[in-house]
């Protein structure tokens, strides 16, 4: 396909805090916008389809699976991605309670359920442990360490941590 004809988009996107503006074909997915151009490759291309959840992210504070969003559509929105919820010195709340609760196995999933449980804990929807297992039943684990998942999520959830982006789901 002859793509010099096609014209370029203009999107400006805040990732994890600083201010990024691209030039971009118009079927460019955020997903790939990530782990190409932006090299943040912690987000994960699994499925491509928006089915297994590795390529969770938080879009405004919402979770939201990277692959199913054209990246032109976001102009303006804050992204936060795994690099931007914490670092290995100061780790996030949740990013904490995976590593206490051996919330993973072969790791490669851990990004998008560590994103998508910020945002399930954003939402205020999850009150029990049956409603934190049907909220993240959208990222998949082949490894099967739901049951330590659902024990790193509780255990946030029972710190009362004040989240970014929590006061917007209020």
């Amino acid at each position: 396909m002859d793509t010099s004809r096609t014209a370029l988009c203009a999107v400006s996107l805040a990732v994890n805090g600083r201010h990024f503006s691209f030039d971009i074909p118009p079927w460019v997915t955020l997903l790939d916008l990530l782990r190409g151009d932006m090299e943040l490759t912690g987000t994960k291309k699994g499925c491509d389809h928006g089915q297994c959840g590795a390529c969770t992210v938080l879009i405004d504070g919402e979770r939201v699976n990277s692959c199913l969003k054209l990246a032109v559509t976001l102009d303006g929105a804050e992204i936060t991605t795994i690099e931007g919820l914490g670092t290995p010195d100061d780790m996030h709340p949740m990013q904490k309670a995976f590593v206490e609760h051996d919330a993973f196995q072969c790791g490669y999933c851990t990004p998008g359920q560590i994103c998508s449980a910020v945002g399930l804990v954003n939402e205020g929807h999850a009150r029990s442990r049956e409603q934190i297992r049907e909220l993240m039943s959208g990222n998949l684990c082949r490894c099967g360490a739901y049951t330590n998942i659902a024990d790193a999520i509780e255990d946030v959830l029972a710190q009362e941590t004040v989240l970014p982006h929590r006061e917007a789901a209020e």
